[in-house]
């Protein structure tokens, strides 16, 4: 009963005019940016952060929530229709689905990955409805010493799963960290790496280092080989799956959901890897594995449904632990920090309406986007037709008035340009931005559990380890860094995010 009446409770949120409005709007942008290469939901995310101060905390989220699951929804249109990956983790279904476009089959393919997606983003909701408040009700009985081996936890998980260099991605946490300590103290308000500097005494602006790190320095890299693209569109006919095809894409769609799900909560897990995981599933259970990279309709079906359910289930951490799974939720913490509410486990208690209508917006998302995605095939695929040297300085001036209209300062706009060349400088070392982010937004989060927890144990440091909760996340901390510099594991690991490259 109390299921339905939360359910209740955020529909009466979500269908409100103004709610419905906004992840309407929330949506056609992520699709938009997850059919033009080289953006994304996490710049777009970045740089939209400023426009949700002015709108009620739940507006602002249903439509940043919106923008990141519509992204998975609209990169598979043109990864299918002309072998260009819109988002990262569409890359895996145009291993499979260019192949059916060139044999004839490209309505075939658009309508299994908007089925499997809507149907993998609805039961990844489910899991959130059902596992939400028991997480919650756990994370209830966290101490500082819990919180902080949860941080832990996380930060270590961000670092097994990133692609490439375990040192570069560990030494990109260090930096996060670092920068998130600028400021005040927060116990003896004395200043740190503020260099004199009157606007760094509040600390680095979350923002400025969002825009400028994944905007900017995103587009700076798009604009090395920017190229005026000439797309033909032809008419998509065939929309329909033959009954075959629903035979086939069945168990692939329920595996990949299943998957995408379980990858999904854990922190870093990321769509991404949920996308190559299940795509590498499906092959090695098909019993004709050789039709992979060939036009497998079950290439297409697996991957797109456990991209979309891990973008679901990665709410879970940060709704009932406040803990992001990756930068995109990263950025979604910001945009809750930015409204003056802290995630974790009193949300659900305190802010009912909020949590719920959330949750609920994420059906009705989910249902927007396949009665959008197919009729809009033919706009979205002529749109990468805008030269990016039109399109990109209107998406960087867009971000420049968001933050000083934001802020009334023209240091947070000098900023911007400082964290854009910086990320552009990391991205040519081969650094990931992402782990970054997590360590600049978990930073003081650790900083302070780690020095409430000594405080509270009068300096006594095994209160980490005689604590049984804080103790096993500990524990699997320790093995996520083990099983990260493995050497035998991280090659495999650099070798499947080669194939993503």
């Amino acid at each position: 009963m109390d299921v339905l009446a939360n359910l209740e409770l955020g529909l009466a949120t979500a269908l409100q005019p103004e709610n419905l409005v906004w992840c309407f709007i929330g949506v056609v942008l992520g699709t938009l940016v997850g059919v033009l290469p080289g953006i994304g939901p996490t710049a777009t995310i970045a740089m939209l952060l400023p426009i949700t101060f002015g709108l009620e905390p739940v507006t602002s989220l249903i439509m940043l929530a919106g923008i990141y699951y519509g992204a998975q929804y609209g990169g598979s249109t043109t990864a299918i229709l002309i072998n260009l990956p819109g988002e990262s983790s569409s890359a895996v279904t145009a291993i499979d689905g260019h192949q059916m476009a060139l044999q004839g089959r490209a309505g075939a393919a658009l309508a299994t990955a908007a089925l499997g997606s809507f149907f993998a983003g609805t039961v990844g909701t489910f899991v959130l409805v059902l596992f939400a408040p028991p997480l919650a009700a756990v994370a209830l009985r966290f101490g500082s010493a819990e919180y902080f081996s949860l941080v832990v936890l996380g930060l270590i998980a961000s670092i097994a799963l990133a692609h490439g260099s375990t040192l570069k991605a560990l030494a990109m946490i260090v930096l996060g960290l670092l920068l998130g300590s600028v400021g005040q103290d927060a116990f003896t308000a004395t200043p740190r790496f503020t260099f004199g500097i009157r606007e760094l005494f509040g600390g680095l602006n979350f923002v400025s280092v969002a825009v400028g790190v994944f905007g900017i320095a995103e587009i700076l890299r798009n604009l090395e080989d920017e190229k005026t693209r000439t797309v033909t569109v032809t008419a998509v006919k065939n929309l329909w799956l033959t009954r075959e095809d629903v035979r086939r894409i069945v168990a692939p769609v329920v595996r990949g959901t299943a998957l995408g799900s379980v990858l999904g909560v854990l922190p870093g897990g990321r769509h991404i890897l949920a996308a190559f995981a299940s795509y590498s599933l499906e092959k090695r259970v098909s019993k004709h594995p050789e039709t992979f990279g060939h036009g497998a309709i079950e290439g297409v079906a697996a991957p797109e449904s456990a991209n979309n359910a891990a973008a679901q289930t990665s709410f879970i951490p940060l709704l009932t632990l406040g803990l992001p799974a990756h930068p995109v939720m990263a950025l979604m913490l910001g945009a809750f920090i930015i409204q003056g509410i802290i995630p974790g486990p009193n949300v659900i208690n305190t802010e009912p309406e909020l949590f719920w209508g959330l949750v609920v917006s994420f059906l009705i998302g989910n249902l927007l986007l396949v009665m959008l995605n197919l009729p809009l095939i033919g706009i979205w695929v002529k749109l990468l037709t805008i030269p990016y040297h039109v399109l990109f300085p209107a998406i960087v001036a867009f971000a420049v008035i968001g933050v000083f209209a934001l802020y009334q300062n023209a240091f947070h706009v000098f900023a911007i340009a400082f964290f854009g060349l910086l990320g552009y400088v990391l991205v040519k070392l081969g650094c990931e931005p992402a782990p970054l982010l997590l360590g600049f937004v978990l930073g003081p989060l650790l900083e302070e559990h780690l020095r409430r927890a000594m405080i509270i144990s009068r300096g006594d440091p095994t209160t980490f380890l005689t604590r049984p909760i804080s103790l096993a996340l500990l524990v699997a901390a320790a093995i996520a860094l083990i099983i990260a510099v493995l050497p035998s594991i991280r090659q495999r690991r650099e070798v499947v995010f080669q194939e993503e490259d």
